[in-house]
């Protein structure tokens, strides 16, 4: 679904791709992962039919930069920075489902299960959202609506983690034959969605692995941590994730998104010394907590 052959894109005096040969086929979740100036938003720009390219490019069988608009309407896309839109949250979502034939009652509901409020912010600008009520926004209007390609570029960075939770059911409930392209800095960050693995370096594809796709995206994992002692940076940190201080606090408990497993575990390596026990386990229903409704 998609192809490139012998891309090449140069910006100012840089070679940022050089001669890539990709194929991704029906149901491969791919993490694009790479330091910044790899190549990885480039090559996205170029997937998108934004910039202008030597070399072939096929996304579902058309030139995405010669037929963009009919490439783009089967296309959902997040991009990493959230556009400077002026106009407002109702016309926004009204716009995107006219422009991709869908549903924008969906689009509505698929915010509110990540936490925001579309019809309590209709006429509010879009621009002057928060940081993670732009990105569930943008989430909704990729993930409300059917795709067969979805091209995510560092998706749950400004989600908080309850949001990174029903992201994940989300991504869960798309069809199998679904093509994803998350892109993202780190490997932990997406490890647990993909089951393929491609890294850029320089413009230039360094790594192309199959991983076990054995992840279930829409479990949940009880944790309890208790430490040696309080300590206010832990607190912080741990907060941030959710959890409740169940012991004057040196004893913390929470649950968090299976698929979040390596990036919680990064969290807590910072304080590995202060961590006088850990369990983790899956989570039974009663564990985890019902969402609320937000405006958030």
């Amino acid at each position: 679904m998609i192809r490139t052959r012998n891309l090449y894109k140069r910006l100012g005096r840089r070679d940022v791709l050089q001669g890539l040969d990709l194929d991704i086929g029906r149901g491969q979740r791919v993490a694009l992962i790479g330091s910044n100036g790899a190549g990885k938003t480039t090559l996205i720009r170029c997937l998108l039919g934004e910039y202008t390219r030597e070399g072939e490019i096929e996304l579902l069988g058309r030139d995405p930069r010669r037929f963009r608009t009919e490439v783009l309407r089967h296309i959902g896309f997040v991009p990493q920075l959230p556009p400077p839109l002026k106009m407002p949250v109702g016309q926004l979502i009204r716009y995107v489902a006219a422009l991709c034939a869908a549903d924008g009652g969906h689009i509505v509901e698929v915010a509110r299960r990540l936490g925001f409020d579309a019809e309590h912010f209709r006429h509010h600008p879009f621009v002057r959202l928060s940081g993670g009520q732009k990105q569930k926004l943008l989430i909704a209007s990729a993930l409300g609506r059917d795709t067969d390609v979805l091209v995510l570029d560092e998706p749950a960075a400004n989600l908080d983690p309850e949001a990174r939770g029903t992201f994940f059911e989300l991504l869960a409930e798309r069809h199998r034959d679904t093509v994803m392209l998350i892109s993202s800095h780190r490997l932990d960050e997406v490890a647990a969605l993909v089951n393929r693995v491609i890294e850029l370096d320089q413009g230039k594809v360094v790594l192309d692995d199959r991983v076990e796709d054995s992840v279930d995206l829409t479990s949940r994992l009880s944790c309890e941590i208790r430490l040696n002692r309080p300590e206010p940076a832990f607190a912080k940190a741990i907060m941030a994730w959710g959890f409740q201080d169940a012991g004057e606090g040196r004893l913390w408990r929470g649950t968090i998104a299976g698929p979040d497993r390596l990036r919680f575990l990064g969290t807590l390596s910072r304080y590995v010394a202060l961590i006088a026990a850990l369990d983790l386990r899956e989570a039974a229903e009663t564990d985890v907590p019902a969402r609320e409704s937000a405006h958030a």
